[in-house]
């Protein structure tokens, strides 16, 4: 028999074992990482899918929370976890935000991740107190000129992705307003709600039940298109800043040299979760938009937002150690 025909027969042979090989994954329970609190946007949406990317799987999907550090803790976790598929994150904007304002991580954002897909977009809110005599992102800023300096607006900390949505939003508008941090998100709507400050961007899962109880007054979404969840409240790109976006988002990535299968089961089972019409109703009722987008695609996207975001935070010279 022929080398060529003898490894031809050899490769016939093996054909059915390789595919049990392949179609093995996962073969235990799935664990995947949260760098923030139960009850976050970020939180919410890991909950939301894992026991429905379960079933598909058919194995455990264990949400386990590791706050700390804007998210850098269970993010290095992640980084440093056997890559075989076994360990996920689910990331928000923090992701691409921390590069540009840690001096130092202790991992790199694009080397030490392999994407997965973005699971869903978390637009923001600008919202005000309802004390605030305006109803439009235009009165807004009129009012922001007309008192430079006076009008203090919430973040869950320096260098969050709330505090950064509203530098890039003083940018556009060239408006001065005062930042008071807080030490979680959760504080913010608190803060606002008892009128300690005057506005805020925030997630919509965060905010949505206050601004449909009318304790809180939406004014503007920070996507380029109007949420689902709020389709009333215009975008603040079509009230006269084009080119606004400052949106939250909720991703899963992996560990670099995790085997492409295991990538690809998790992405291909995302994608088809987030067409379904009860977890598309699900998602957009806590204020989630979802995508489930290709590993490429997420990772073009995640580069895109590291650099916008690094710009921004250099130019503002933020910077944390």
């Amino acid at each position: 028999m022929s080398r060529l025909r003898l490894t031809f027969c050899i490769v016939i042979l093996l054909a059915p074992l390789m595919g049990v090989r392949a179609q093995s994954y996962p073969a235990k329970p799935i664990r995947m990482i949260v760098g923030f609190a139960p009850g976050g946007g970020t939180d919410v949406a890991a909950r939301v899918i894992a026991q429905p990317l379960a079933d598909r799987l058919g194995q455990r999907v264990i949400v386990d929370n590791r706050p700390g550090a804007d998210g850098v803790l269970g993010t290095e976790i992640v980084a440093k976890s056997p890559p075989d598929g076994y360990t996920i994150l689910m990331v928000n904007s923090g992701h691409t935000v921390n590069p540009g304002i840690y001096k130092k991580l202790p991992y790199d954002t694009l080397r030490d991740f392999a994407p997965v897909t973005l699971v869903a977009m978390i637009a923001n809110l600008l919202v005000v107190h309802p004390s605030l005599p305006v109803k439009s992102v235009s009165e807004f800023v009129r009012l922001a000129k007309a008192r430079p300096g006076t009008i203090n607006y919430a973040s869950g900390g320096y260098g969050s992705s709330a505090h950064l949505a509203v530098e890039l939003f003083k940018k556009y508008t060239h408006t001065e307003l005062v930042h008071v941090p807080y030490k979680s998100g959760g504080l913010v709507a608190t803060a606002l709600l008892a009128g300690e400050v005057d506005v805020s961007f925030n997630t919509i899962p965060s905010l949505i039940t206050y601004v449909k109880a009318g304790r809180l007054r939406a004014l503007g979404v920070s996507t380029s298109q109007r949420s689902l969840s709020l389709p009333a409240v215009p975008t603040i790109a079509e009230q006269g800043y084009p080119g606004f976006s400052a949106s939250g988002l909720a991703g899963l990535v992996a560990p670099a040299g995790t085997p492409p299968d295991a990538v690809d089961r998790i992405q291909k089972e995302v994608a088809a979760l987030v067409k379904q019409p009860a977890l598309v109703e699900r998602f957009v009722t806590l204020g989630l938009e979802p995508v489930g987008n290709t590993p490429a695609e997420f990772d073009k996207f995640i580069r895109s937002d590291m650099e916008k975001w690094t710009q921004l935070t250099r130019e503002l010279k933020i910077n944390l150690q």
